[in-house]
């Protein structure tokens, strides 16, 4: 298969080298607990302190909170709790506190689905109500019914980026219309996308909450920050031993905040990561190669009001599932949307929150790369583009097994799947003790035209699933051989192992989990 080149960054990022060295460092050698009052502790401490202060000058907290945590979502359960909390006690003063929830019609679906839940647990007598705050067709939101329902506002979050579209808010607007009107709401601001990518300021901002996770930027997953702006309510979620002067209890993620630490000194330092203009030029090359390779094809949010890191685009007449199985066989991991709901087949939220048309929302692809994507897998990412394209022309040339004549189809039963599979750390010594297997690319001919696979050195044939019948004639009259299925998650291969077993053949096997695990 092709080397990998990975386009999901939106979903997560590989971890920067000098952060997976820092992390390990800090597990080796620097693995003392901070809240401990021996030299080892001392140290521990002072690297977090060190990396606090790092976060921030990046963040412009000001003086406001910066406390470590496990990533975006506690943020957001805090944030809401410390919003509840603060309402419970302004209404029991006789305070303003106004009784909506204003959330982003394209909110992470973490911010609703905490807002209900917290509302239902814990705003019993208080009244409050969850709105959508509606987005227009660029998918910013919609300044003008911010105004009319500030002033009943109690909370309002919305995104500094979007996930999916990459679309930027207006949160300066936001902002204004919240200060224009009075408006008596906490703002939390989800600024998960925005870490690198957008300039920070937050304590000139007036957002009260802002989460953050670090594997989005090329730190590992289970370590963030949440920023509590000066002045704001806060009540916290995780209580203990006290760590974090009493804000996050819970003892520190020591390994996790040491190598966020790298990630913010290489912010700082400017000369890790590619500058914004160099973003946008890797965008403008991209989205270049992908008009060529595909006509018609539409992007869903302009560029003007989108992440230069972020390209969502959808072409007639092709599936979002058939572009995703034509990119992961040319070796480029993209996504049809938000990792967290990429298993549930469903057209796009966000994009229906535009008010785009049903065709695009259930086609839509999103392309994301991160600042340290190089200018090697750039040149080589639009190649592949290239091939893509000619692949769902249909121009490619495609190779097949020889044709043999068709079996009659046959309604053989179902039998347990006991036995079909073959382990992905297996193959290499099944291959040795089996030279004479043919092995079998089931993948449609156009995945299989961009991505032509090879096992262990080992090449194979390509018969698409839909055409099995036309060889297994030929196979079954030959069952001494075995058969070794294989595509790219395993799922097809499964189907045809199985139905060569049922009709005969007792030598097929299915690589499981596909090329995805055979490395």
């Amino acid at each position: 298969m092709h080397p990998e080149i990975y386009l999901d960054a939106n979903a997560t990022s590989p971890v920067l080298p000098a952060a997976a060295a820092a992390a390990m460092a800090a597990m080796q050698d620097g693995f003392g607990n901070p809240s401990s009052s021996h030299a080892t502790g001392l140290r521990a401490r002072a690297q977090r302190e060190r990396v606090r202060a790092a976060a921030r000058r990046v963040l412009g907290a000001g003086q406001g909170r910066v406390m470590f945590n496990s990533g975006a979502t506690e943020g957001i359960q805090t944030a809401v709790l410390s919003m509840l909390c603060a309402v419970r006690e302004r209404r029991a003063a006789g305070q303003p506190c106004g009784d909506l929830l204003l959330v982003g019609a394209t909110e992470h679906k973490a911010v609703p689905e905490s807002l209900a839940h917290w509302n239902r647990l814990l705003g019993a007598g208080l009244g409050l109500e969850l709105r959508t705050l509606p987005v227009d067709a660029d998918g910013r939101h919609r300044l003008d019914v911010l105004r009319a329902l500030a002033p009943r506002a109690a909370f309002v979050c919305t995104m500094a980026a979007n996930n999916e579209s990459g679309v930027v808010s207006d949160l300066a607007g936001i902002g204004q219309v919240l200060r224009d009107t009075a408006s008596p709401a906490l703002w939390m601001v989800d600024c998960v996308q925005a870490l690198g990518k957008l300039g920070l300021d937050l304590a000139a901002s007036g957002i009260d909450y802002a989460p953050f996770s670090g594997h989005k930027l090329h730190a590992p997953k289970g370590i963030g920050m949440l920023y509590v702006r000066e002045g704001a309510p806060y009540t916290p979620l995780m209580c203990g031993g006290g760590q974090e002067a009493g804000q996050r209890s819970g003892t520190e993620n020591m390994a996790g905040i040491a190598a966020l630490g790298m990630v913010l000194e290489a912010l700082e330092r400017g000369d890790t990561f590619r500058s914004h203009a160099d973003l946008h030029t890797c965008r403008a090359r991209l989205a270049a190669a992908l008009q060529s390779a595909f006509p018609g094809i539409v992007f869903n949010a302009p560029f003007e009001h989108t992440l230069p890191t972020t390209l969502n685009f959808s072409v007639p007449g092709a599936s979002s599932a058939d572009m995703l199985e034509l990119f992961d066989a040319a070796g480029m991991r993209v996504s049809a949307g938000s990792a967290c709901s990429a298993a549930k087949a469903a057209p796009s939220f966000v994009l229906d929150a535009m008010g785009l048309p049903a065709w695009r929302s259930a086609s839509a692809v999103r392309l994301s790369f991160g600042p340290l994507f190089d200018d090697a897998a750039l040149a080589q990412a639009c190649q592949r583009i290239a091939r893509c394209g000619a692949a769902l022309a249909g121009s490619p040339p495609q190779a097949t097994a020889p044709a043999t004549p068709a079996t009659p189809a046959t309604s053989a039963p179902a039998i347990d799947a006991a036995g079909l599979e073959l382990a992905a750390a297996a193959v290499q010594a099944w291959l040795a003790a089996h030279p004479d297997a043919l092995l079998v690319d089931v993948r449609e001919a156009r995945e299989y035209g961009v991505g032509t696979a090879t096992l262990h050195q080992r090449a194979t044939v390509n018969v698409p699933l839909a055409r099995l019948g036309e060889h297994t004639g030929g196979w079954i009259g030959d069952g001494a051989r075995p058969l070794l299925f294989v595509c790219r998650s395993g799922g097809r291969s499964a189907r045809a192992a199985q139905a060569l077993r049922a009709l005969g053949h007792p030598r097929a096997w299915s690589l499981a989990g596909g090329f995805a695990l055979a490395g």
